[in-house]
């Protein structure tokens, strides 16, 4: 939602759009493998300034999902929005109280309330600043519920979104998408997964070549600590610890 930030605190704007994204959720790192959670995945969304309400985004995504043969096992809404929203669902729905039902991305916040379905968020409608809509569902969460499609293991989701970033046109570096893309071909490699790309021989090398370089200034930097190593040498201590006793 961040290209449309100017347009939530806009108040003489109104209007409704919807589009299709692609997103890397980096949070998800450690979460990937259990069959849910996906680093690279396609968000559809869903953004109203002061024209949708709660209640229309609530009819138009109960009725996109019953479309695909899809009913959510319960929703979620915040304890102090639940007296409001929980008519706009008109009992077609189960409704739990979740005192987690908030968003925000530091400047720009509101309740919202959660679709579920065995047990898995599928979506979510946030009502930014009590005027504006953002709606958001996975694609890929909607597939593996309605078509029983399943997802990769941890090392498959991992090979699959760096080479997605990759045929995007980005390459390992120091920062930003580069960084991303680096430390996603360190993990594959720590969990002891390869892929057949120049990229990944590439880091696994510059790994070996980090060790070696820690194992020879180690005794003379012994005070210090992973921030200076991280910053000065581009070691991360963690990476090291682990193949040393592997």
């Amino acid at each position: 939602m961040q290209q449309y930030k100017p347009l939530f605190t806009d108040p003489s704007h109104s209007g409704t759009v919807a589009n299709s994204q692609a997103c890397l959720r980096m949070g998800d790192l450690d979460e990937i493998g259990d069959g849910t959670h996906l680093l690279h995945f396609t968000m559809l969304g869903l953004f109203s300034f002061r024209e949708m309400t709660v209640g229309n985004a609530i009819d138009f995504w109960l009725d996109f999902l019953e479309t695909v043969g899809l009913v959510p096992d319960h929703v979620t809404i915040h304890p102090d929005r639940l007296v409001e929203w929980t008519p706009l669902y008109r009992g077609r729905v189960p409704i739990v109280p979740d005192p987690e039902c908030m968003w925000s991305d530091g400047s720009i916040s509101g309740y919202c309330t959660e679709f579920y379905k065995d047990g898995v968020e599928i979506g979510n409608i946030v009502n930014p600043l009590g005027t504006c809509i953002d709606v958001g569902f996975g694609l890929e969460r909607l597939d593996m519920i309605v078509n029983g499609t399943p997802q990769d293991d941890a090392l498959g989701t991992l090979c699959e979104t760096v080479m997605t970033i990759v045929e995007s046109g980005y390459r390992p570096g120091n920062k930003e998408q580069g960084y991303v893309l680096r430390k996603l071909l360190r993990r594959i490699h720590k969990m002891g997964g390869t892929l057949d790309h120049p990229f990944f021989k590439e880091e696994v090398e510059r790994q070996k070549r980090l060790r070696a370089k820690y194992l020879r200034l180690r005794d003379r930097h012994s005070e210090m600590g992973p921030d200076w190593w991280f910053d000065t040498h581009g070691i991360d201590l963690s990476d090291i610890s682990e193949s040393m006793e592997e």
